[in-house]
């Protein structure tokens, strides 16, 4: 006997007529923030970085200090401003801005560079830089010096180096600077939905040519860590039934209706595995560097990964639009910001990746888009700001903290995704702006490749409000997270295969 319940496949055939499902289309435009010169140029030093970071962010901070400490008094005394670290003067109550500097024994240094170009084994990689209470230090400095930062206060703000803040203290007889109260630049401006793109019109014979709908329960696809391998299988199920899923080949009709919703996929990262085992070793299990070879070195290049990818979005992008973030283990520069993977690695999917214009007409992004790593867009009208990971990662090292999520808000109110490059986190030596400097305030913010999922909305002095989203790695959880396009509420779609 056949089984005819409803949302159930197991059932004889039917000689209902279906309509065709369509899927939504995507409206979509990507920024090019992080976009690098193709000349890039390597002599300058990297302490520019953080001038421009304290001239960029110093009248936020200032302002955001102001408003809350000028006129305060503290027993009979009243808070100054100064406007340098080294104005800073003993018993005087005071504020002042600066950039944060942790002082921290454990951090990489190019010692460790030495030891392993000398064939001495590197040391073990650290989860955390902190050492035992007493060793680290916290510093402040600007462009006239430095002053080292100490009170109860610091251990219940999260401080990482590179971020701009201010701090209200006083400076006592050992010439520390005892800080009272801390505050940050906090959320830069927001724009409205739909600020530099165009919104749907309606359709219908009643309806006004100047009045935009939103949407119609639409969803963005989030997934991060597929972790392609060339050396083992495992996981290939799952990412089995996440292409199916995501095709709408399987299930019953009101899940495909449901994931016809979902008009764009983002892959946050770390597409490919971390392979370890095709690196060449000494004889005591050391990662040695073997000798030039021209041409095809199969010891150290395996194409299966990237094949593998290139499959899966081949099968993807007839159907759904796809937008690929480089991580710290896909074939893209290592350091921040990292460039679009190339093209050429997706022999199938790049006839996707965009549309060619005529001579003056704009050039509109394909189906497959390779992006940089951090990077900004408008999906649907809402600005996006993604990132493979590597920046939370860092930051995790510097704090004591667990909590990733209160790392992204951290970053949001500090207004800069990568507070720690160049210092511990590798990035291009710019010399005339800062990029990982927020400008504006993001709708929705990105970071794959984390241990769980977690998410949440924060809210900034003026109204913005932002959803984070910590993505997690889907070789290690099986999940993909979608977020509806109009309410911005997050799901989590998980994929099991038994053993």
């Amino acid at each position: 006997m056949a089984v005819t319940e409803e949302g159930n496949l197991l059932h004889g055939p039917s000689e209902s007529e279906y309509q065709p499902i369509t899927r939504q289309p995507s409206l979509y435009k990507p920024l090019d923030t992080f976009a690098l010169q193709k000349e890039k140029h390597y002599q300058q030093q990297y302490g520019d970085m953080y001038f421009l970071r304290l001239a960029k962010l110093k009248p936020f901070v200032e302002a955001s200090a102001a408003e809350a400490w000028n006129g305060l008094e503290i027993s009979g005394e009243h808070v100054e401003k100064v406007d340098r670290v080294l104005d800073v003067r003993q018993g005087k109550l005071c504020w002042v801005a600066g950039t944060i500097y942790m002082d921290m024994p454990l951090k990489p240094n190019i010692l460790e560079d030495i030891s392993k170009d000398h064939w001495i084994s590197a040391p073990p990689l650290l989860n955390k830089y902190r050492s035992a209470p007493g060793i680290d230090s916290v510093m402040l400095e600007d462009e006239s010096g430095r002053i080292q930062l100490i009170g109860n206060t610091l251990d219940r703000e999260m401080l990482v180096t590179g971020c701009i803040i201010a701090v209200m203290g006083t400076e006592n007889a050992e010439g520390n600077f005892e800080v009272v109260d801390i505050k940050v630049p906090d959320l830069p401006p927001q724009a409205e939905r739909w600020h530099t793109s165009e919104p749907p019109a309606k359709t219908g014979e009643d309806v006004k040519m100047d009045e935009p709908i939103s949407g119609n329960g639409k969803k963005i696809a989030i997934v991060s860590g597929l972790s392609f391998s060339g050396t083992s299988l495992e996981g290939s199920l799952e990412i089995s039934l996440l292409t199916e899923f995501l095709l709408g080949e399987a299930l019953d009709t009101g899940v495909q209706e449901s994931v016809s919703n979902i008009s764009r996929l983002i892959i946050a990262g770390n597409s490919i595995a971390l392979d370890n085992e095709a690196m060449p070793h000494d004889s005591i299990g050391n990662a040695r560097k073997a000798h030039k070879k021209y041409g095809y070195d199969a010891s150290s290049y395996n194409p299966a990964p990237t094949a593998h990818l290139d499959n899966f979005l081949a099968s993807l992008l007839p159907s759904l639009p796809v937008t690929l973030i480089p991580g710290f283990s896909d074939p893209a520069n290592i350091s921040l910001p990292q460039q679009p993977i190339h093209a050429a690695m997706f022999p199938q999917a790049r006839s996707y990746s965009y549309f060619p214009a005529g001579e003056g007409q704009e050039q509109l992004p394909g189906w497959f888009d390779t992006v940089t790593n951090p990077w900004e867009g408008e999906v649907e009208g809402w600005k996006v700001l993604a990132t493979g990971g590597q920046n939370v990662d860092d930051v995790f090292k510097y704090v004591e903290s667990e909590d990733r999520l209160s790392m992204l808000e951290a970053m949001c109110r500090w207004r800069c995704c990568a507070p720690t490059a160049p210092d511990t986190l590798w990035s291009y030596p710019f010399q005339d702006d800062d990029p990982f400097v927020l400008n504006s305030c993001p709708h929705i913010y990105i970071v794959g490749s984390q241990p769980k999922f977690d998410t949440d909305f924060i809210e900034g002095p003026e109204g913005q409000r932002v959803r984070l989203i910590a993505v997690p790695e889907f070789a290690k959880t099986g999940e993909i997270v979608l977020v509806d396009s109009e309410t911005l509420e997050t799901e989590v779609v998980r994929f099991v295969v038994p053993n």
